[in-house]
């Protein structure tokens, strides 16, 4: 592109009106302008109005869907970037084929992790409603339950399932773990058991989901897998909403199947305003937070900003397309 056009830089899904203030953006204000977007995704025609005039755009992984449909509709886009290196909601080739490069950022390696154990000890203990009964004049109105002594099983035991092992283990936990490419011999390195997946479900008190999203491992929870966990168990997913067979989620909880969920990911997000979720009893709920920091954030942008600055300079870095 002729480097003596202004560029027109977009940060978009920034939902929560944070983005100007996380990082000082003003170095690029030489190269051209900066505007920041609020707007949840939008079907293609709609997306691509909104976003047809930009140069450069900056998303959030998986919140906004950039494929090929969407790619064509905007010819004046030559740089795409996301958080992360790796975002299924990017398609790379169609990018490529348009002649728009991809660039990511390195990832907090805490956050998520943290999240989990924070659920983990929420629904356990019942903590949304006793802090609810508190703050309208209640005291006690459940009875919780503790960790120590009890089985978490891990389903994917990457960086974030090795973490949260960790932190099991710290509490006392027995941990167990499953998933296609595990191994007893890598299972052991991080101080967990390895079983087949039914003994997992069958075994866990607390179930945790850690599993990158593929057409292999969509919908790998499914209704026979939560047929035989305990009633007095509990599923809690901070990874992605479509590793769960959602209906049959919602009818193990309606049933009782399991005690409860404690959920950060969905199908659709944001979560519908009539999703059931948002009114059952057994589920604690949140607005997928799990990389929603003040520290992660710094990391995306600041690296968004030097991913812009060395594309300008000829010399794109951190490179996905």
């Amino acid at each position: 592109m002729d480097k003596q056009l202004p560029i027109r830089i977009a940060v978009i899904d920034d939902w929560q009106s944070v983005a100007e203030q996380a990082v000082d953006w003003s170095v690029l204000h030489s190269l051209g302008s900066v505007t920041f977007l609020h707007d949840y995704p939008a079907a293609p025609a709609q997306m691509a109005e909104r976003l047809q005039s930009y140069d450069v755009i900056c998303l959030m992984r998986e919140r906004s869907r950039f494929d090929k449909d969407l790619l064509t509709r905007l010819p004046r886009l030559k740089l795409l970037l996301t958080s992360g290196m790796r975002n299924a909601a990017v398609d790379t080739e169609a990018a490529a084929q348009s002649g728009i490069l991809v660039c990511g950022t390195e990832s907090g390696k805490h956050a998520a992790a943290e999240l989990t154990w924070a659920l983990i000890m929420a629904v356990t203990r019942n903590l949304a409603d006793e802090a609810g009964s508190l703050k309208t004049g209640g005291w006690q109105v459940s009875l919780g339950g503790g960790l120590y002594g009890k089985t978490l099983g891990i389903l994917g035991l990457g960086k974030i399932g090795q973490r949260v092992a960790g932190y099991a283990q710290a509490f006392g936990m027995r941990v167990i773990g499953w998933s296609q490419n595990l191994t007893a011999e890598g299972a052991q390195q991080h101080g967990v058991s390895y079983v087949a997946k039914e003994e997992l479900f069958r075994q866990s008190d607390v179930l945790s989901i850690h599993l990158v999203l593929s057409d292999r491992s969509r919908g790998i929870v499914d209704a026979s897998s939560m047929a035989v966990m305990k009633p007095t168990a509990y599923l809690v997913n901070t990874s992605r909403g479509p590793l769960v067979n959602e209906a049959a989620l919602i009818k193990a909880l309606r049933e009782h199947h399991i005690a409860g969920a404690a959920l950060d990911v969905y199908d659709q997000e944001p979560l519908p305003r009539d999703h059931p979720f948002r009114r059952m009893d057994n589920v604690l709920a949140t607005p997928h937070i799990g990389y929603v920091t003040q520290e992660d954030y710094r990391i995306f942008f600041t690296q968004m900003i030097e991913d812009i600055l060395a594309w300008h300079e000829g010399r794109p870095i951190r490179t996905l397309s």
